[in-house]
């Protein structure tokens, strides 16, 4: 009988929480195969070694990545309003993968600090059509850049956290109008 595919991923999702809590000296395989419930044998069979779990890490980053840029493009509030939003860091698996391959990057993985090098180009050139100008481009990600830092690393105050989650969500698209084409819609809608 073969197993599930539901324990693989269970045991990337270890791995990944590990990473996130306690960096990338932890995430063994004796630390994941506990963490995930499963026997030393059990996590072998779906990966074989830490470097296919890390290898398996970038590729559910780079999915998650391909999914986020597809809501990005179609999403009404236009591209920028979008990832400004979903800068704010929520713990939805997207952030968890983008923590995880930070903390390999940190650990001095270059396969994953080309990953996030790779993430970063492939928003800006997403991002590039809806905004004036360069300095405007910079502008977003590097305001995207603050709000994962304050929000993904606990640095605001707790009690406001979720009250400032809210308000960046509610006020992005106002707030974003002087560097945006999409606060009326697309170049394309507008020339119309």
């Amino acid at each position: 009988m073969s197993r599930p595919p539901r324990a693989r991923e269970s045991v990337l999702d270890a791995f990944e929480q590990l990473l996130v809590d306690d960096g990338e000296r932890a995430a063994t395989m004796d630390a994941t195969a506990r963490a995930a419930g499963v026997s030393k044998g059990g996590l072998l069979y779906h990966f074989a070694s830490k470097d296919a779990l890390e290898r398996a890490l970038l590729q559910r980053l780079a999915e998650l990545v391909e999914e986020d840029l597809a809501a990005m493009a179609s999403s009404p509030d236009g591209a920028v309003v979008f990832f400004l939003r979903t800068s704010v860091m929520d713990d939805d698996p997207l952030d968890r993968a983008l923590i995880a391959t930070s903390r390999l990057a940190q650990g001095g993985h270059a396969d994953a600090a080309d990953a996030l090098r790779a993430v970063r180009a492939r928003w800006a050139d997403a991002l590039r059509p809806h905004v004036r100008d360069a300095t405007a481009l910079d502008l977003v990600l590097l305001v995207s850049d603050g709000l994962s830092l304050l929000t993904g690393y606990s640095i605001l105050d707790p009690l406001r956290r979720h009250a400032e989650h809210d308000e960046v969500r509610r006020s992005s698209g106002s707030r974003v109008q002087h560097v945006s084409h999409d606060g009326q819609g697309s170049p394309a809608a507008r020339a119309a």
